[in-house]
Parts: C-alpha cells; sequence; structure tokens
C-alpha cells in the first residue's frame, strides 16, 4: 500500500545502499573501454564541525557533473575527503575546553592536547561523511583520504623539498590575526570585525632640535583659517600604547600643510626623554586629508593598513607585544635596544629578523597588560604636556568641564566628577568618543 506522502528519511537511504551495494560510484564504474578521465577531487570540508549551506550547494553541482559524466561513459572518479584545518581545528578544541572549564592546551601537554584533537576530528569527519551521503553525493568512498594521512603527508614533504630546491621557497615575516588567549594565529576567515565603544587620543609629535614651521590651515574655497608656528606634528591613534613601535609618521603627498616638514624626523613622545626615538616623516597615499590631523603614525607591527605603508617606505616594524598581548619583556635594557632602533633611522642596515628581536618597550612598561600600557603611555604624555588640547568646555571632547579623566581596566577614558578641592581646568586633552572596529575571534 502506497504512503500518502513521500518520506525521502525512509526511501533515500534504501536507494543509496543499493547504489553503494552495487558499486555504482567506484572509479570508472560504467565506462566505456578507453574512455577519457574525468576526476573531481572534493574540496575537503574542515573537520570543525558541520556541513554548511555552501558545502550541499558547492556538492550537489559537483555531484551533477559527474552524474553527468557517468552515463555519458567518462572514466568517473569523485575523491571525497576531510581537511585537517589545522588552527581552526585547534580553536573549535581549545573553545570546548574553555567552555567545559577544562585544562588548556598548555596545562594538558602537547601528547594529551593532539588526543584530543584527533577525537574532535572522528566525531567531526563522521558526520561530515554522513552529511554528504544523506546529500546523495556519488562519491568513491573507498578512497576516502584526509589532509594528514601518511601518503598525502608525505606527498606534501616532498613537494615542499623539490620547491624548496628549486628555489621557490623562502621564509618572512608576515603579519597576522593572533589569539593572546589562546596564543595562536587565527585565519581571516575565522575573525569578524565588530564595532566597539573606544577612543582616540590625540598627541604632538615634537620636530627634532626644536625646529619650527608655519602651519597653515585653510577651508574648502582655499580661505586660511589657522597660521601658526609649530614645532610638532599631531596624530590621533586609539591605540596609544602602539607608539612605542611607530617607524614613521605618514602625511599625504597632497596635504600642503606638511610640506615644509616632509622628510624631517620627529619624536615619539613617551619614554625615557634622553632615549626617546626620532622617525621620518613621510609621505603616501594612505593618510586621508580630511580626518583628523591627516597625519598618521606608522606601526608595521601592529596594523595591516600600517604593515603596507612600511612594506612601501621600507620602514622598520617593532613587535611590542608577547604572545599572551602584554608588552615585551625580553631583551637588553630600554637604553640599548633603543640605540638599536635609533641606527636604523641614521643608516644601519638590519635584517627583518634582527629588527624583531630588539624590544623598544621603555623598562617601566615591560610584561604589563596592553591596557595597563595603555594608561601609563596617556598618563606620561599628558603629564609632559605633549597631548593635544582644547577648552573645557569643548563639546566633542570625552569628558567636560566638571568632571576628571579616569581610566578603567581596558585603558578606557571614563567620567570622575570633580571634588570640591578639585580646580576645574581651562582646558582638557582632547579625546574623542569613536566607534572602533575591533576584530573578534
Amino acid at each position: 500500500m502506497l504512503e500518502k506522502s513521500y518520506e525521502a528519511a525512509n526511501v533515500e537511504p534504501r536507494i543509496y545502499e543499493t547504489w553503494e551495494k552495487a558499486g555504482a560510484f567506484k572509479a570508472g564504474a560504467g565506462a566505456k573501454e578507453g574512455a577519457d578521465a574525468f576526476t573531481i577531487v572534493i574540496p575537503p570540508p574542515n573537520v570543525t564541525g558541520s556541513l554548511h549551506m555552501g558545502h550541499a550547494l558547492n556538492n550537489t553541482l559537483q555531484d551533477i557533473l559527474v552524474r553527468w559524466k557517468r552515463m555519458q561513459g567518462f572514466d568517473v572518479l569523485w575523491q571525497p575527503g576531510t581537511d585537517h584545518a589545522g588552527i581552526a581545528t585547534q580553536m573549535v578544541v581549545e573553545r570546548e575546553l574553555a567552555e567545559q572549564n577544562k585544562p588548556g592546551r598548555r596545562e594538558m601537554g602537547r601528547e594529551a592536547f593532539i588526543e584530543r584533537v584527533w577525537e574532535q576530528k572522528y566525531k567531526s569527519e563522521g558526520n561530515i561523511l554522513g552529511q554528504l551521503r544523506r546529500l546523495g553525493a556519488s562519491c568513491d568512498w573507498s578512497r576516502t583520504e584526509f589532509t594528514m594521512s601518511e601518503n598525502l603527508s608525505d606527498a606534501v614533504l616532498k613537494v615542499f623539498v623539490d620547491l624548496y630546491n628549486e628555489g621557490l621557497i623562502y621564509k618572512s615575516k608576515r603579519l597576522v590575526n593572533w589569539d593572546p588567549k589562546f596564543e595562536t594565529a587565527i585565519s581571516d576567515l575565522e575573525v569578524e570585525n565588530i564595532e566597539t565603544d573606544g577612543h582616540m587620543w590625540h598627541f604632538k609629535y615634537p620636530l627634532a632640535g626644536g625646529e619650527t614651521y608655519e602651519y597653515v590651515e585653510k577651508d574648502e574655497e582655499g580661505t586660511v583659517i589657522l597660521r601658526e608656528t609649530r614645532d610638532y606634528i599631531s596624530i590621533a591613534t586609539t591605540r596609544p600604547e602602539t607608539m612605542l613601535g611607530d617607524g614613521a609618521v605618514a602625511v599625504h603627498p597632497d596635504d600642503e600643510r606638511y610640506a615644509p616638514i616632509v622628510g624631517k624626523l620627529c619624536e615619539i613622545p613617551v619614554g625615557p626623554k634622553e632615549h626617546r626615538r626620532l622617525i621620518p616623516i613621510i609621505t603616501d597615499e594612505y593618510p586621508d586629508m580630511t580626518f583628523g590631523s591627516g597625519a598618521v603614525k606608522i606601526t608595521g607591527a601592529h596594523d595591516f593598513n600600517d604593515y603596507q605603508v612600511a612594506l612601501r617606505g621600507k620602514i622598520p616594524m617593532y613587535r611590542l607585544m608577547d604572545t599572551k598581548g602584554s608588552m615585551r619583556s625580553d631583551g637588553e635594557p630600554y637604553d640599548t635596544e633603543a640605540r638599536k632602533a635609533q641606527s636604523i633611522i641614521d643608516g644601519a642596515e638590519m635584517s627583518i629578523n634582527e629588527i624583531d628581536l630588539i624590544n623598544i618597550v621603555p623598562d617601566d612598561l615591560r610584561g604589563l597588560d596592553r591596557f595597563e600600557a595603555r594608561k601609563r603611555v596617556i598618563d606620561q604624555i599628558t603629564a609632559e604636556g605633549l597631548a593635544v588640547t582644547v577648552p573645557a568646555d569643548h563639546a566633542d571632547v570625552a569628558w567636560m568641564k566638571g568632571n576628571a579623566p579616569e581610566w578603567n581596566a581596558q585603558g578606557k577614558a571614563v567620567l570622575r566628577p570633580l571634588g570640591d578641592d578639585d580646580e576645574a581646568p581651562a582646558t582638557l586633552p582632547l579625546v574623542e568618543s569613536k566607534k572602533i572596529m575591533q576584530p573578534f575571534g
């Protein structure tokens, strides 16, 4: 007796089992004698979970092609398999351990953690291959592979060695997305940029030797609205702690305001006064003349845009933080390291690896959490009078007259009402409230 409705969950598994038993999906099944080969290697899904709609669509299209070619008599192979997806799978396992309040990979030790990763592989792989079968994928399951299988690993190693011997493999340093909690790099695909509340601080970088220039600002009609003598160039930043690693200050080549000082040197306004580094003022298309002061500090080791500017301008890139996101504590004393960095500006040549070893974090900031370092950098610059200031009743600053700045654990400005004995200042540091795109993995 026929059922009133078609129950795919009951019918399709029986049909699929019949196909498999008949060997209908095996390589060469039904091929004409002397037929050309037609092969598709399935883009191996990552063993990080389950298939998604994109997998369903893509594998359906592949299935259509291989079934069509079988009907045409080709010698068809649809090669199935899964991918270890190293870092992504590691992240899945580490997050799961954290959610279960279990020891992390460092506490577990290498062998125990790898065993846990293999458990994730078997669990996810079984689920994925089952989903492919439910989709009706006509793969040759007798040839299922895993990207860390011994034969594939040997092939990868051989190809790598061959490429190296041919001079086609090189090693270099690149910027990556880094997770300071799990202490690992993260793929761009695993990172989502989210908007958070933040602040933009404005600071002065004094010109070397007390040099001055005439700063002229014009409106859209070309009328001069500000003319003054300055001995500094101002920049704005949402991460003041990274100022320590600046390699240059960049301005747009068409920005007339800074034309007199392009090629000059300016001083990073933080750290022991007697050992402060001088960095060049350069031109690059990256700065936006209409945003902020139009001048951008270039910290190549801590920003993807700055990294590109640093590559173009051959600007040294200084790594400020360790794998936990704290300020570096390795290396020689700051005065020694600062002299090394300054020698590069003076013409000394160093490799990328040699520059990476230089720790230009001042001694009093070494080992600090980056947010605590941010607070101290802001306090030091402000105390020295090198913060750009505005009248205390300026509407755009992060705090107003009648309030004094304090900092929370993340180094963000918070308001504290002035006490009865506090004197209301005439000016305050210019700190703008700002939405910041923050990577979240």
